[in-house]
């Protein structure tokens, strides 16, 4: 009987197309994000070549610093997940399989975030 269904009837209910263009363009909004956050840091590392421990806690402390930071490390990670998650989607064939990985790639690059976030800002704070 389903021979006589036409593509579209048999494409209806296989998921929305919309999804992977949200998908897309967070990737590349993020990306230019990190690009602009990422030369930022360069430069910053940059101009601190030589200084001493304590400048550069100082400058941590900054805060501007402190939100780019962490700005750019929230954001590295969110982009590092978008980037990942297709990886698993395309390669990962096992249904069980891919939603272990998926949860597993949340939970990491969340923690590391956290962790990332919470050192910049024990800096910050003087901790």
């Amino acid at each position: 009987m389903s021979k006589f269904r036409t593509p579209i009837a048999t494409a209806r209910g296989l998921g929305s197309a919309r999804s992977g263009a949200r998908h897309w363009m967070h990737q590349r909004v993020t990306a230019v994000i990190n690009l602009l956050l990422l030369l930022w840091f360069a430069g910053s590392v940059v101009s601190l070549a030589g200084a001493g421990y304590a400048d550069i806690i100082w400058w941590v402390r900054d805060p501007i610093v402190t939100v780019l930071l962490v700005l750019l490390i929230a954001n590295l990670f969110y982009h590092i997940r978008l980037g990942l998650q297709v990886v698993i989607e395309d390669y990962v064939k096992s249904d069980g399989t891919k939603a272990l990985s998926l949860i597993l790639l949340t939970m990491v690059t969340l923690v590391l975030a956290l962790l990332g976030i919470v050192s910049v800002l024990k800096v910050s704070f003087g901790g």
